[in-house]
């Protein structure tokens, strides 16, 4: 249990920590297999922020969501009115803008990198519409993913394709406002089984380097082979200054998108020790953008994300109780076992009294999933949307 010096610690550290939620977290979603449709889930944007705002009143750390246009912005620019009426409505507001580069049937061979001259520059033009809703609705960060690759050797001219990927980021760059970011996300395979055209961090570092100084890296933990060290990659960022934003997961194999330190909150640990880490010895807070990117296709949509809000505040509270002046002095010893157990104890801490507390001096439920589950809301949500999402089982049969 933590010590009134450490719950102090923690309170502070909670002071600062908020978390986007995604708005596609709360719609039905699936597998490559098919949808698990849920009677209570979202069935237009409008309710993706309600549920967002649920989160929010709950946790008190959720104040933004981050859309996609096309799956939120159905008519582009005409529709950010509306939107931002919904996020106030709800007691949100909209966070980061996601372009929509692969779903389309003309992304089939790549996006910004496709050999279709024409097909860039629509990938393109759709990426500076983002940048302009994101201009409209107030957003700090426009977050493209791209699924382009290839999956047979020979099929496609990789250096050629960096070199439109160069070009285009650049082009995207220039019509950012000052307070406007491009982060750069990058995945080592899927959908492509032989080459993504950002593959690693070190390709999303290179190509935001080459796209301007207000392009920064976006690290998704699902997004890495099986035992990498994201940390390390997190320090490297760090000391780059080129850590923009971090998509919360995890996985057992690969990008499974399970519910944040279901599998490994230590990793997790390890990477918030990176970054607090990092702000104590500069002094500066790190202009990272968290975010929730999980597939909440089991669980019921607005549990997980109150959950793992939850699991975020307890690890990111674990990782502020360590003591980094005694961990840097064990480090300059290699007093290996010492350095080892000064990170083990803070994990091994018990915060939850302490966050408790602080979610009471804030005027929140102690415990939010509980005090949401007693407020009936997804019981009226079944009740208003079940009829729309028997249809959407209906229809995707």
């Amino acid at each position: 249990m933590a010590t009134s010096a450490q719950t102090e610690r923690i309170h502070k550290a909670l002071d600062t920590f908020v978390i986007e939620l995604p708005s596609w977290g709360f719609a039905n979603t699936g597998t490559r297999f098919g949808k698990f449709i849920q009677a209570s889930a979202a069935t237009t944007t409008e309710e993706k922020l309600a549920d967002a705002g649920q989160v929010h009143h709950f946790t008190g750390c959720c104040p933004s969501v981050a859309t996609h246009v096309l799956w939120d912005f159905p008519e582009g620019l005409k529709s950010t009115s509306s939107v931002m009426a919904s996020a106030k409505k709800a007691g949100v507001r909209i966070g980061s803008i996601n372009p929509n580069v692969f779903q389309d049937q003309i992304y089939k061979y790549g996006s910004l990198g496709n050999p279709d001259r024409e097909i860039r520059k629509t990938a393109l033009q759709h990426i500076l519409d983002c940048v302009e809703i994101g201009k409209q609705t107030g957003s700090h960060d426009v977050s493209p993913w791209f699924a382009d690759g290839s999956s047979f050797p020979g099929t496609a001219s990789i250096r050629q394709r960096k070199k439109w990927f160069e070009e285009g980021l650049r082009e995207v760059h220039s019509h950012l406002l000052p307070q406007q970011r491009l982060l750069v996300e990058y995945k080592p395979f899927e959908p492509y089984s032989y080459h993504m055209d950002l593959g690693d961090w070190g390709m999303a570092l290179i190509l935001s380097r080459h796209a301007g100084p207000q392009a920064r890296v976006l690290v998704d933990t699902g997004h890495h082979y099986q035992a990498q060290n994201i940390e390390q990659i997190v320090a490297w960022l760090l000391s780059e200054d080129m850590l923009g934003g971090f998509h919360f997961n995890d996985r057992r194999y690969a990008d499974d998108d399970l519910t944040l330190g279901s599998i490994d909150p230590y990793q997790v640990f390890r990477i918030f020790n990176e970054i607090i880490g990092y702000e104590r010895e500069t002094g500066e807070r790190a202009d990272i953008a968290y975010m929730i990117d999980q597939s909440h296709n089991l669980k019921d949509k607005v549990e997980e994300m109150i959950q793992t809000a939850m699991v975020a505040q307890e690890i990111y509270s674990k990782a502020a109780l360590v003591d980094h002046e005694k961990l840097t002095a064990y480090q300059m010893k290699s007093a290996l076992i010492d350095a080892e157990e000064c990170l083990k104890s803070a994990f091994a801490t018990d915060v939850r009294p302490a966050i408790r507390d602080w979610r009471k001096s804030k005027g929140l439920a102690e415990e939010p999933l509980q005090a949401f589950r007693a407020s009936g809301y997804t019981q009226r949500a079944e009740r208003e949307r079940g009829a729309r999402n028997k249809g959407a089982v209906a229809s995707y049969a």
